[in-house]
């Protein structure tokens, strides 16, 4: 995501290396550059006027120290508007009817039924709710399935009425429900439309109206752009919802709907979508965003996203074995399997401060397990628990079995075997050893 602005930026910088200091010429430049990108990027033009003249403002107005390059300078100040523009801080959703109820709006294609899924998932297994989906698309068809679907691969029931036509009816019903059996949050789907028509508008209002929810999420489709604003604004003017769901981010390299909805709804961005899968949704951070624009990475939101797949008991149960060196190839797969819940593979690797532009033009496939997974699935169940045993004839059939080549499984044998010593001599160390070492590594990491 923003890789084509992040590039742009980067460049404009460069006007300002090896400049001795701040001046108004040298800024004029640089910032005619920012906004050039920023209008590439798809950002509203009144926006990125009004970005780059307070940009403009600040600079000339800061005293710059001896021991700050004026291009170092400008990236602080850059990021600083960059992070107020997007919103300055997360807003999480405010949840305190009993049960809450979160309302989705949009136009049809946005990803409304999809992220009532992702919100349902994480507020099941981040926040410990116990949430009720609720199918109030009665014009497309296959809605309702599709969140039935939906439902059932994370586990949370759906409440439907596919013979009933009047969405306030099925609504109030589902709350009825909801009371009945102790959900504490009611996430409604809603209708959309390929375009704004009264019809549409008329029927969400009538249903916010009756149900009065917690949260009004609008929901669009962040690679519309501009059109994504505009769409938003015209939902903002008869809804006044309360934030943004921005999806599909992770295939936006441009962002414009990200830096300029902010500005022109006034209201938060409160997540975004970032992949197909149940568990690719973040909370929106703009400080971390502004940091992942001017390729500093982002490892806040990559920790939280392992620790959302951190399961404690499980941890504790590999530490004793990885202790006795009894790590098998059963437990590797529940890892990969860990890893891959976290997200689109390059997005997660691009939140690495220094590597995002190191991938940017490498193409990581999400099936970069794929062989792996065929390789230990090919083994036998005590195979799999005791790799010591897989000899050559052993590991010939395996090649066989999984499709791949000898020498694939070969390398993968010998990863494992290294892999299981490193980890055994890093349960062996004190923290402050570990943090010797990370010390150590810090200063090799490409930054």
């Amino acid at each position: 995501m923003f890789e084509n602005l992040s590039d742009r930026l980067e460049r404009s910088f460069k006007i300002l290396k090896g400049e001795g200091k701040i001046t108004e010429i040298n800024v004029a430049e640089t910032l005619k550059d920012v906004r050039k990108a920023l209008l590439d990027a798809d950002v509203n033009y009144k926006v990125a006027k009004q970005f780059t003249d307070t940009v403009k403002q600040k600079a000339l107005g800061m005293n710059v120290l001896t021991a700050v390059k004026p291009s170092q300078l400008m990236v602080k100040i850059v990021h600083d508007e960059l992070a107020e523009l997007m919103g300055g801080n997360a807003v999480e959703l405010k949840l305190e009817g009993h049960p809450a109820i979160v309302l989705m709006s949009g136009l049809q294609g946005s990803g409304k039924t999809t992220f009532s899924g992702k919100l349902a998932n994480l507020l099941k297994t981040r926040d410990h709710k116990n949430p009720l989906l609720v199918a109030c698309d009665v014009y497309r068809p296959a809605a309702i399935q599709q969140l039935h679907v939906v439902g059932e691969s994370i586990g949370v029931p759906v409440y439907s009425e596919p013979d009933n036509k009047n969405v306030v009816e099925i609504a109030n019903n589902a709350i009825r429900e909801a009371k009945a059996k102790n959900y504490n949050v009611v996430i409604i789907d809603t209708a959309g439309r390929l375009a704004i028509d009264e019809q549409m508008m008329n029927e969400i209002a009538t249903l916010k109206d009756a149900v009065h929810p917690d949260e009004t999420l609008f929901v669009v489709d962040s690679m519309t752009g501009q059109d994504a604003v505009n769409t938003a604004k015209e939902f903002n003017d008869r809804l006044d919802f309360d934030g943004v769901v921005l999806t599909k981010l992770d295939g936006d390299t441009r962002g414009g709907a990200a830096l300029s909805i902010r500005t022109v709804v006034t209201k938060p961005i409160k997540f975004v979508g970032t992949g197909e899968k149940m568990e690719a949704l973040d909370v929106f951070h703009p400080d971390r965003m502004a940091d992942r624009i001017l390729g500093m990475g982002d490892i806040v939101s990559l920790v939280e996203r392992a620790q959302q797949q951190f399961d404690e008991e499980e941890a504790k149960r590999l530490e004793k074995k990885i202790r006795k060196n009894k790590f098998d190839f059963d437990d590797f797969m529940g890892q990969i399997q860990q890893i891959k819940k976290m997200g689109n593979m390059k997005d997660l690797v691009s939140m690495i401060p220094g590597v995002g532009k190191a991938v940017k033009d490498i193409d990581i496939d999400d099936n970069a397990f794929k062989n792996i997974e065929a390789i230990i699935q090919s083994m036998t169940p005590k195979e799999r628990a005791n790799p010591d045993i897989i000899n050559q004839s052993r590991r010939q059939r395996i090649a066989k079995g999984s499709g791949t080549k000898i020498e694939e499984v070969n390398r993968l044998m010998k990863q494992f075997d290294q892999m299981r010593k490193m980890m055994r001599m890093m349960t062996g160390m004190g923290n402050s050893k570990m943090m010797q070492m990370a010390n150590a590594l810090k200063g090799k990491m490409p930054m």
